[in-house]
């Protein structure tokens, strides 16, 4: 029987590890949680970090898997392509490629180097550095870390607001755009820092395989993300609506992204953004899409089982990429919007209703809560910060929508 790394046993990587149980692997699962979800679904569980590439290069030669993969996070893409490189097994992405595609500061300046329309960015190390950045890209801008995900640590930032909040006290002014900084680079591991320019314009993201060389675009998502002051995503919707002529620019700088960064074989989520002056990219990933678009949205609207892609490639088999279906997907994410009484510090969750009746509504699919009574109520910040999700069908992309939303109402966190 073959054997399968697959690194990380998180909720989002469940689809993948059941997947390759089908096609007969024996999966050994890697994640520093000892209580990861996944890890009841494999055959072995390694308690090893997926960004220890060394760790992880030990136990593969200790254990001796044929394939090591990852699904839906980004930095064991790095651990993932040096450990293949390291016993010259296959790759689907350079390491070195593999950086590009994981690290912000040097995603930017692959983009720059080959012509991938982008934003305007300054990375930065220290706070001289970001006070002469902040004040070349003007009004509002974006503090980001440069090796993180799901929001983690992404600020707008407003100038104007901050001059109407603190009464324009430029000391004041001050001490809250240090605060930004300090707060974003707690999450940079690297400890680079990336201030870009604010795009304004629908945001979206497009799911896609490669096979060979050779770039199949799925589908195209359309991105629910708050605004001010971070930048969390609250639902996605499928297939995107926005106009053919703009999604033709979407899918332009998407696969110029993908050639960029050198993926050669697998999955690609490449999020952009649709700007007054054409689309442009905010970011490339070298993996399937999280937040339940590749295992749940995608096959739901388009047919496509990408988990099924990824594993077959990874085997050498045939990949079907080929859309058989044409219909509508959306998922709705539950937080602190939804709250019954008043969010405070110190605030828990007394109760949950309105499940059952939600459940019952047309075209759900699936409902997900996160919570439990009696658990602290967060308000929303990144993505770990949400409380639950909804997932629902309809014959096209509104009514989906329509479908997930209405069911989203029904969900009530009663505070106490």
């Amino acid at each position: 029987m073959e054997k399968i790394f697959i690194l990380g046993a998180s909720a989002l990587q469940v689809p993948a590890i059941k997947k390759a149980k089908e096609k007969g692997l024996y999966v050994y699962t890697l994640d520093y949680d000892p209580e990861a979800v996944g890890i009841k679904d494999a055959d072995e569980f390694l308690c090893i970090s997926t960004i220890d590439k060394e760790a992880v290069l030990e136990a593969a030669k200790k254990y001796q898997p044929d394939y090591i993969i990852t699904s839906t996070s980004d930095m064991p893409v790095r651990t993932v392509a040096w450990v293949n490189e390291q016993l010259g097994k296959k790759n689907d992405i350079s390491y070195e490629n593999s950086i590009c595609a994981t690290d912000k500061a040097a995603m930017r300046r692959r983009m720059k180097d080959c012509g991938v329309p982008i934003p305007e960015f300054h990375v930065i190390f220290d706070k001289k550095g970001f006070e002469e950045a902040r004040k070349a890209l003007g009004r509002r801008f974006v503090c980001k870390p440069a090796d993180n995900a799901a929001s983690r640590g992404v600020v707008l930032v407003d100038m104007d607001e901050l001059q109407i909040r603190f009464d324009g006290n430029e000391e004041e002014i001050s001490e809250e755009l240090i605060g930004i900084y300090s707060y974003t680079k707690e999450y940079s591991r690297s400890g680079e820092v990336l201030l870009e320019e604010f795009m304004e314009g629908p945001e979206v993201s497009v799911e896609s395989f490669t096979v060979n060389g050779d770039t199949h675009i799925i589908t195209i998502t359309d991105k629910m993300v708050t605004e001010v002051p971070f930048f969390v995503e609250t639902g996605h919707t499928e297939p995107s609506r926005l106009s053919v002529g703009v999604q033709e620019d979407i899918r332009k700088v998407a696969m110029a992204a993908i050639k960029a960064v050198g993926i050669q074989n697998g999955p690609s989520h490449t999020e952009i953004k649709v700007t007054s002056t054409g689309a442009k990219l905010v970011e490339i990933a070298a993996r399937l899409g999280g937040d339940y678009i590749t295992s749940r949205l995608v096959p739901l609207s388009t047919g496509v089982d990408l988990i099924d892609c990824c594993i077959s490639s990874t085997l050498g088999d045939d990949v079907k990429w080929q859309n058989t279906k044409s219909e509508g997907s959306a998922i709705r994410f539950l937080y602190s919007a939804e709250a019954e009484g008043e969010l405070t510090p110190g605030s828990v969750i007394k109760a949950i209703e309105g499940v059952d009746e939600a459940e019952k509504l047309p075209g759900v699919s699936e409902i997900s809560i996160y919570k439990s009574a009696g658990d602290r109520a967060v308000s929303l910040r990144n993505s770990g910060d949400r409380w639950g999700h909804v997932i629902a069908t309809g014959k096209d992309a509104d009514e989906a929508a329509a479908n997930a939303e209405k069911a989203a109402t029904k969900i009530r966190f009663i505070l106490g």
